[in-house]
């Protein structure tokens, strides 16, 4: 009975570890994407994002689904900050709300926020939410779909 509960502690044991290390790995690539996009580092941020990918944001035309989505949608981003004046965009992450993970597949939800200048003008934008799914690939953890949802 002994070695049938310390098998079965041993198995609860490397499964949490399991969900734990998925739990990080899917973080890295959110942070990835965030990171890069703080650096101006487009490649950076593309490099988190799995080929196929679906988002939505603030901003028109609002929604990028399909191969190079990422790119797209960074492509649509600086044609608007440019078109308004914004520069030295920062995405703020806050603590995780949610990260949830079955199997090969992540769900990330967490409060965000996002300071700019405008025409050299501080602006902030906050409590905002993230949410983002990713898959798990042969490469790694991918984000598949994302969409930032304003307050």
């Amino acid at each position: 009975m002994r070695k049938l509960l310390a098998v079965i502690g041993m198995v609860m044991l490397v499964t949490m570890l399991a969900a734990a290390s998925d739990q990080s790995d899917a973080m890295v690539q959110v942070h990835k994407f965030v990171d890069g996009f703080n650096r101006n580092d487009v490649k950076m941020a593309l490099s988190a994002c799995a080929e196929q990918v679906s988002i939505i944001d603030e901003f028109a035309p609002y929604y990028w689904s399909g191969a190079g989505a990422c790119s797209t949608w960074a492509q649509a981003y600086d044609a608007d900050a440019k078109k308004n004046g914004i520069t030295d965009g920062v995405v703020t992450l806050g603590k995780p709300r949610h990260v949830d993970i079955i199997g090969d597949h992540a769900y990330v939800v967490m409060p965000v926020s996002y300071s700019w200048k405008q025409h050299g003008k501080p602006m902030r934008e906050t409590a905002s939410t993230l949410t983002v799914a990713l898959d798990k690939t042969a490469s790694g953890w991918r984000i598949t779909a994302w969409t930032w949802s304003k307050q």
